[in-house]
């Protein structure tokens, strides 16, 4: 494999990537000038592997976060429901960021809030590991579970992007998805609402009087969870989109 950019970049334009010339940077610097560690890595690459398990970091909010192997990469699409979460975190707040995976959502908070008190649960094991590299402070378990009970409503903000694909979509997602990543990382149920419904109602335990719980979804499922948002006596409900007008995330506050 050659060390020359253009033609790095040429090969993965020519098996599909959508962003090459970026891949192709990210490739090159992790090499190191090293022409056999480039050329293992870009065939790993074109196997489909996510680049982050490949260099060991992906850039998610401007803040470098370490990615193991078999650990959810953070999407870029994520990043406006993390700045929305630290612009609702007072700055001795406390926030809770469910499912944190790498932990990076939880990073970004305590990056701009460093005076704050940020808690991260995670069930899976490998992504816990790789939360506690990031410095994050993990609590392992499912959802609220394994959070100190001292934390009931006293919490500032409720934020996670736990799973929400729909089960019978699943088959649906980009062929190279389950090659590598679990699906307990996508999995939200028949309509993908299974989990996201659990932690409507549980954060009520946690989340003091203006607090607010920010969550990602996709679809229909902002319009289909506002009822049940109304029904539990949440206020302010905002559905977040993205640039194109779909529907990213919800918010509301208690």
């Amino acid at each position: 494999m050659t060390n020359d950019l253009r033609a790095l970049e040429a090969v993965l334009a020519r098996a599909g990537f959508v962003a090459p010339v970026e891949e192709a940077a990210e490739l090159v610097a992790f090499a190191e000038g090293d022409a056999a560690r480039l050329e293992a890595a870009v065939e790993r690459r074109l196997t489909g592997e996510p680049l982050a398990w490949i260099t060991g970091r992906v850039r998610f909010c401007g803040v470098d976060i370490h990615i193991d192997p078999e650990v959810y990469v953070p999407r870029w699409q994520t990043e406006p429901l993390a700045y929305r979460a630290v612009e609702r975190l007072p700055e001795s707040g406390a926030a809770i960021d469910l499912c944190t995976g790498s932990g990076a959502i939880a990073t970004v908070l305590r990056t701009h809030r460093p005076d704050a008190r940020i808690y991260a649960t995670e069930i899976d094991h490998a992504a816990a590991d790789c939360a506690v590299t990031n410095g994050v402070d993990v609590y392992r378990g499912d959802l609220f579970a394994p959070l100190p009970g001292g934390l009931l409503r006293q919490v500032d903000v409720v934020v996670g992007v736990v799973p929400y694909v729909p089960t019978p979509e699943l088959a649906f997602l980009q062929r190279d998805t389950f090659t590598f990543e679990s699906p307990l990382s996508y999995d939200g149920g028949p309509d993908g609402t299974l989990i996201l419904r659990r932690v409507l109602t549980e954060s009520l335990s946690f989340l003091r009087p203006g607090g607010a719980l920010l969550l990602e979804l996709g679809g229909d499922q902002a319009e289909t969870l506002r009822g049940d948002l109304e029904r539990l006596g949440y206020i302010d409900i905002t559905v977040l989109v993205d640039e194109d007008g779909d529907a990213r995330g919800i918010e509301a506050t208690v």
